[in-house]
C-alpha cells in the first residue's frame, strides 16, 4: 500500500488536493509541485508530455498506486500518452487520472442554455481537451474558450486581490461573453482560478454560474476509488500529507501558503 499522489506543475493543485482531503480524509497523500520546470501552460506538447512523465515516475518510485494530475495543462498534454504508452510498459497496475473528464461529465449539470464559457492557461486552450471531452457527453453544448495567460502570475506573486489585477480578469471576462451573449456557465480550468473567485463574482453579471475544479475532481475520486476495491485497498489509509517541490523549499513554503489556507513545510524532490 501506498499514498495517493497529487501533482500539479506549482501551487494550482492544492486547490484540488485541499477539496479531496475534505472529501477522503482516511487516506494518506503525497503532493508534489514541479516549480522548477512551471509554469507548464505555455510549453510545448513533447516538452509537457516528458516533465509529467518523470514526475508520474518520480510518485511510482515513493510507492503511489495512484496519481492524480491536478493539472489542466499536464492533463491536456501529457494524461492520454502516459494511460495509453507508458502505464502498460512501465507500471500496468498503477493508474493516473486527470482533472479534464470529470469535471467534462458533469459540466452539463450547471448549464440551461447550454452555452459554457471556459478560462484556462494558453496550453490548456490550444489542446482543444475540453471541447472534445465535453462534446462526448454533452453534444447539445456550445463551448466558448478564453486564454488568461497573466492570471496565474498574478495569483503566483501575491497580486491576485489587488486592483491591479482588475484590469486582466474584466477584459478576459469581457472577451469571452462577447462570443455568446447566452453564455450562462463560466468554469475555471486552471486550478489556481479559484483564487481570483472575488474578481470573477465582480466582474461576471449575475446569473452565471462559476464552477472550480476541486470539489468535482473529489467527487470523482470517491466514486472512483468506490467503483474500483482493488485500487482502494492498495492506497494506505493513513492519514497525513507531505508535500514536495523540485524547486527552493522556502518559496513553495510561502507560495503554497496561499493556496494551501496554512502553513506548509515542502521536501526537495531530486530526480
Amino acid at each position: 500500500m501506498g499514498p495517493i499522489g497529487v501533482f500539479d506543475s506549482g501551487y494550482g493543485g492544492l486547490t484540488v488536493l485541499k477539496e479531496i482531503v475534505r472529501e477522503l480524509p482516511q487516506y494518506s497523500y503525497l503532493y508534489l509541485g514541479d516549480n522548477a520546470r512551471a509554469p507548464y501552460g505555455s510549453r510545448s506538447f513533447e516538452t509537457v508530455y516528458q516533465y509529467t512523465l518523470q514526475c508520474v515516475e518520480w510518485f511510482f518510485s515513493q510507492g503511489c498506486p495512484l496519481v492524480i494530475l491536478a493539472c489542466n495543462t499536464a492533463s491536456a498534454k501529457a494524461l492520454r500518452n502516459i494511460q495509453q504508452k507508458d502505464l502498460p510498459r512501465i507500471a500496468p497496475e498503477k493508474r493516473v487520472l486527470g482533472v479534464i473528464r470529470p469535471t467534462a461529465e458533469v459540466i452539463g449539470q450547471y448549464t440551461h442554455t447550454n452555452k459554457v464559457g471556459i478560462v484556462g492557461t494558453s496550453g490548456t486552450v490550444q489542446s482543444q481537451s475540453y471541447p472534445l471531452e465535453i462534446a462526448k457527453s454533452y453534444p447539445k453544448i456550445q463551448v466558448y474558450q478564453e486564454a488568461c495567460p497573466m492570471w496565474v502570475p498574478l495569483i503566483e506573486n501575491n497580486e491576485y486581490n489587488n486592483p491591479g489585477a482588475d484590469y486582466f480578469v474584466q477584459h478576459h471576462i469581457q472577451h469571452l461573453l462577447e462570443q455568446d451573449k447566452e453564455i450562462d456557465t463560466l468554469l475555471l480550468a486552471c486550478t489556481h482560478y479559484p483564487l481570483l473567485m472575488e474578481k470573477l463574482k465582480q466582474f461576471t453579471p449575475k446569473g452565471i454560474t462559476i464552477v472550480s475544479q476541486g470539489e468535482i475532481v473529489a467527487k470523482s475520486l470517491a466514486d472512483y476509488l468506490h467503483r474500483h476495491p482493488e485500487m482502494a485497498a492498495n492506497c494506505l489509509q493513513d492519514p497525513g500529507i507531505r508535500f514536495y517541490t523540485t524547486d527552493s523549499t522556502k518559496d513553495f513554503d510561502s507560495k503554497a501558503a496561499i493556496f494551501w489556507g496554512s502553513n506548509v513545510q515542502s521536501i526537495h524532490a531530486a530526480f
